[in-house]
């Protein structure tokens, strides 16, 4: 089998020791950081594979990142998808009416009442009784 010489720049070689010094790295990040500089060591592909409990595959393309991106190839890019109709300020808005008192009539907030009260006051333009839900739940609170 032939060998794939890997080398790492002085500069990225330091800071990834010291990034794995810190001792406090997302796991994602500790194996690729370990992978990078078990490769300049000149250990195989299959053996750092083997050690990081991960396939060739995954580690030769960590490699090819690294070529093409760098140290940025220790944390992933940002991927495509839809973006969030409701941004933070928002959902704080909106919990802290679900907080706060009922409108008269009601004894307590309903989601469908929230998400309606939600709109009148122009907090956001569509907002669904069930997506009310989700957002009193990543907050834990209650919405009764």
């Amino acid at each position: 089998m032939a060998t794939h010489t890997f080398h790492l720049s002085p500069a990225d070689k330091k800071q990834l020791v010291s990034l794995l010094r810190k001792g406090t790295l997302p796991t994602r990040v500790f194996k690729r950081a370990t992978a990078l500089l078990e490769l300049d060591r000149g250990r195989s592909l299959i053996q750092v594979a083997s050690t990081l409990d991960v396939t060739y595959r995954t580690l030769t393309s960590w490699k090819k990142n690294y070529k093409d991106r760098g140290l940025q190839m220790l944390t992933d890019q940002a991927r495509p998808g839809r973006p969030f109709k409701i941004d933070g300020a928002q959902r704080a808005k909106i919990t802290a009416l679900a907080c706060s008192k009922p409108p008269e009539g009601h004894g307590r907030w309903s989601l469908r009442l929230l998400a309606d009260k939600a709109i009148e006051l122009d907090f956001v333009e569509e907002l669904s009784h069930s997506h009310a839900a989700r957002i009193l739940k990543k907050t834990n609170s209650s919405h009764t």
